[in-house]
């Protein structure tokens, strides 16, 4: 695994101490280490596999047993991203965010991509990624085409009110659950917001800076636009491939809404 150096220092100071726990069966990285494309901003993502009789009993003691790992700085529980086996920590200095993801050794080749196999102390883990294929997750266009335009209508009313820390909130929002994994899509990329957008997708990046705006009401009306329009165009090209029943009344009402507000701000 080609990785920077902080990384791979940290990796080759840290398995040595985790292979010493015999409740564990064995270690892999995810993420952009395991992808090929990491760099020195990025995280390290650490699967810990442990044997299904001892699960229960590591997880009460997840941070103190990290503690006798690594250098732990900080550390919490990853339940606000719907993942309650993760420790998502910081370890130093020098500083470095890791998270740690405790599965039980049964559950290893449930995933959406391959990690690298960093450790495998009975050859099992290998055989359950060959046996058992990542479960790639794939954008649900119905599912956002039937939310779409009730948000637009939603944002309009923000921008109306003159809320415009919610408006901009609520625009980082759609790149995060629509834009960008339409933006990935197009590209062939798994869905993941708009993480690594710049690089993967470089021309989708440059037409979503029309989604940004500062602090300013006809700049906020506009960037509701322009989000508009890329969701229609992009949505128009992914159909191709997965035909969507388009909401077309609730379309026309939403567009017409927010270029009313937009009118009376101006």
């Amino acid at each position: 695994m080609d990785a920077p150096s902080l990384q791979s220092r940290f990796l080759d100071d840290t398995l040595p101490r985790i292979r010493q726990d015999a409740r564990v069966t064995g270690v892999a990285v995810a993420g952009s280490l395991a992808g090929g494309y990491a760099d020195t901003y990025s995280d390290v993502d650490l699967i810990v596999a442990v044997d299904d009789k001892a699960f229960d009993s590591v997880m009460k003691d997840r941070l103190t047993l990290i503690g006798s790992w690594v250098p732990l700085v900080a550390g919490f529980t990853g339940e606000h991203v719907g993942e309650p086996r993760l420790i998502i920590t910081l370890v130093g200095p020098p500083l470095l965010h890791v998270d740690f993801k405790f599965v039980r050794a049964s559950d290893f080749a449930e995933r959406v991509e391959d990690p690298e196999v960093l450790w495998d102390r009975d050859g099992h883990l290998a055989t359950a990624l060959a046996e058992r294929p990542p479960a790639t997750p794939s954008l649900d266009l119905q599912w956002i085409e039937d939310r779409f335009w009730i948000w637009v209508h939603y944002g309009a009313t923000k921008l109306g009110r003159g809320e415009l820390f919610e408006v901009i909130s609520f625009l980082n929002y759609l790149r995060e659950a629509v834009l960008g994994p339409l933006a990935a899509r197009r590209v062939g990329a798994i869905p993941r917001g708009v993480r690594h957008l710049e690089s993967l997708a470089p021309d989708e990046a440059r037409e979503l800076q029309a989604t940004l705006c500062g602090y300013d009401r006809q700049d906020a009306g506009r960037a509701l636009l322009a989000t508009v329009e890329l969701y229609r165009r992009w949505l128009d090209d992914a159909e191709a491939a997965a035909p969507v029943e388009r909401r077309r009344d609730a379309e026309k009402l939403a567009v017409r809404y927010l270029h009313e507000v937009i009118d009376q701000a101006g």
